[in-house]
């Protein structure tokens, strides 16, 4: 090998390994400061969780450190992020289909609307809040659980169709023709052949949404409002999780701001059992793939 082969070939290990260190820093980065959060999480709100907590509602003077509980944030944190990923299902499914099995190739249009969902991606979370809040005085609505589960279903939007989209453009396009061959039409080879080949990322997008939608703080704020106990009706106000660790340590009482951490606890069990089911659901649908 000649001296100047030799050199680039030394260059290219100098860049690999040095890309590669760059990753481990990264990832451990990463890992080290999600261990951070949770042993902060745990540390501080392990001494104050309680089965009283998550059964109960707040009684009066929950705030000033007397009794009660989280339970209404609990099961309005649940009502709204469940409504608005339902909700976010039924816009985002047809967008995908039509982007993937009637628009035709090369469309600007869907061009057009994928650059808009990314867009709407970026969007942060106070900015859906406040466009709901817009919304709801034009047509005189309080705030209520409706309200939140209208601005959570436009926040988790854009996530969830660009998710389910990206896992639709990887099935592979001669299955899809032979379909058609067969004499399927497009809805039946959208509902038959699409979804079933796409379900463990779509199980994955809608549970990801759900994630989020359940831990947003900012785009409820305005909408769902606040109360001490379970909605009864959508047209109610809703408490959630983010908005109840929110005015507990905004308290000056050292009990309610160790119980806002125990809150903190709750939402992130609640969000790691979603991120494993997701990843358990996606491997077992994945044997109906065809690859």
């Amino acid at each position: 090998m000649s001296r100047k082969g030799s050199s680039k070939v030394n260059t290219r290990k100098v860049e690999e390994q040095f890309f590669k260190t760059l990753m481990i820093i990264a990832t451990l980065i990463i890992i080290s400061t999600l261990g951070v959060i949770l042993l902060t999480v745990i540390m501080k709100g392990l001494p104050a969780l309680s089965l009283s907590m998550i059964t109960q509602t707040p009684k009066g003077g929950y705030y000033l450190g007397k009794e009660g509980g989280i339970l209404n944030a609990i099961i309005g944190s649940l009502y709204l992020a469940g409504g608005a990923t339902v909700l976010a299902i039924l816009i985002s499914l047809p967008i995908v289909m039509y982007f993937n099995i009637y628009a035709p190739k090369k469309s600007l249009f869907v061009s057009a609307c994928r650059f808009s969902l990314d867009v709407l991606w970026g969007v942060p979370s106070i900015v859906f809040g406040a466009f709901g809040f817009t919304i709801m005085l034009f047509f005189g609505l309080r705030a209520s659980l409706l309200g939140g589960i209208i601005a959570v279903a436009l926040l988790v939007l854009p996530v969830m169709s660009r998710a389910m989209d990206e896992v639709v453009k990887m099935i592979p396009r001669d299955l899809l023709e032979a379909s058609f061959s067969l004499g399927a039409t497009r809805l039946q080879t959208a509902a038959k052949v699409v979804v079933r080949q796409a379900l463990p990322g779509i199980l994955t997008a809608v549970l990801v949404a759900f994630g989020r939608g359940i831990g947003d703080a900012a785009s409820v704020i305005f909408t769902a409002g606040f109360t001490d106990s379970i909605p009864t009706s959508i047209l109610r106000p809703a408490a959630t999780l983010p908005l109840a660790i929110f005015f507990q340590l905004g308290t000056p009482f050292p009990e309610v701001q160790d119980r806002a951490y125990a809150s903190a606890l709750v939402l992130t069990a609640v969000i790691l059992i979603i991120s494993i089911l997701s990843r358990v659901l996606a491997k077992s649908f994945t044997k109906h793939v065809v690859k």
